[in-house]
């Protein structure tokens, strides 16, 4: 199953596209609806406004037989807990090698942000066709490695 952290995600249509063909369910968690297809290996999960609670939702969804995408370092952590395989938008994957600095550089950059009193520090570039190019071949080749349940 492929878990979305879909509030932000650019990446939705390419998604739903790739688990078609491979006959994989995806569920998008957000805090409000989306439009996606109608389809029954595709699922639509609204959850509340509060803090977390779509990570919540993902994480407790999340194991060895999921593939979650989100940018949220976080999440990332908690999912790779549980064993699943976790990857952003622009198809680089977490791992539990990888996630302990990613997290403290999270936490160094916030500092930064706070301690510039609103002046900002530039942000991420913005998604570029190469960027949903890697995301598909990186789909792909996860989805093709993904232990499938049953």
């Amino acid at each position: 199953m492929i878990l979305v952290d879909a509030d932000a995600c650019p990446v939705k249509e390419e998604i739903t596209r790739v688990a078609l063909r491979h006959k994989c369910p995806v569920r998008f968690v957000a805090n409000q609806g989306l439009r996606l297809p109608d389809h029954p290996l595709i699922t639509m999960v609204v959850v509340d406004a509060g803090f977390d609670a779509a990570d919540d939702a993902i994480a407790e969804a999340a194991g060895p037989h999921s593939l979650v995408i989100t940018a949220d370092i976080l999440l990332a952590d908690r999912c790779l807990k549980s064993g699943a395989v976790v990857m952003d938008a622009k198809g680089q994957a977490f791992s539990q090698a990888s996630i302990g600095a990613q997290i403290a550089t999270r936490a160094i950059m916030a500092d930064l942000r706070a301690g510039l009193d609103g002046q900002g520090i530039g942000g991420q570039k913005p998604f570029s066709q190469k960027d949903r190019s890697q995301f598909l071949n990186a789909l792909e080749n996860a989805l093709r490695k993904l232990p499938r349940a049953g």
